[in-house]
């Protein structure tokens, strides 16, 4: 797997212009034009689900958080990504977001690709000016199919996941 980040590792500065190329993606979560790659990150962990009532009074999974470490190109692990959705660097700067799209992973056994649209930042990092995010290449992440009743509300299970996000800001050409 080729992850690219933008800068040296070791700091997570910003100082290369070294340019990441965009992923192929469905239509529906393509990056906003005008915006360009500043990290590309490899993430493994988990997506916490809790059993609760849906809508319907049925009894489901639903997502309470991810909980994963980010890792640049080499293994190193450059940050995390928790639950708000948010991703914080070991730069100290952290975007949170809200999904704007999704489309089905190429694993149908796996949770879908996302595009999700900055709504805060933190810090003064290599996340400080993040607009959009995409999250691709996922694998597993899924709740169970069973073991949600009744008997089980409030019950909290991990689903493994490994997923690739890619930090998208606006392209330094486009705002000079």
């Amino acid at each position: 797997m080729g992850f690219v980040i933008l800068g040296a590792c070791v700091g997570l500065r910003a100082a290369s212009a070294q340019k990441i190329p965009r992923p192929k993606v469905p239509d529906a979560i393509q990056a906003v034009p005008g915006e360009e790659a500043v990290l590309a990150a490899h993430a493994s962990g988990s997506q916490i689900y809790t059993c609760q009532p849906g809508e319907d009074g049925k009894f489901t999974w639903t997502l309470k958080a991810p909980e994963a470490e980010l890792k640049d190109q080499k293994g190193n692990v450059i940050g995390s990504h928790f639950a708000g959705p948010s991703w914080k660097l070991t730069d100290g700067s952290e975007v949170t977001g809200k999904v704007l799209a999704h489309a089905d992973s190429d694993d149908s056994n796996s949770i879908p690709w996302l595009l999700v649209k900055a709504v805060g930042h933190t810090g003064n990092g290599l996340l400080a000016g993040v607009t959009t995010i995409q999250r691709i290449n996922t694998h597993d992440g899924n709740p169970p199919a069973k073991g949600c009743d009744e008997a089980h509300r409030g019950t909290e299970t991990k689903s493994a996941y490994t997923a690739d996000y890619y930090f998208y800001g606006l392209d330094r050409e486009a705002k000079q």
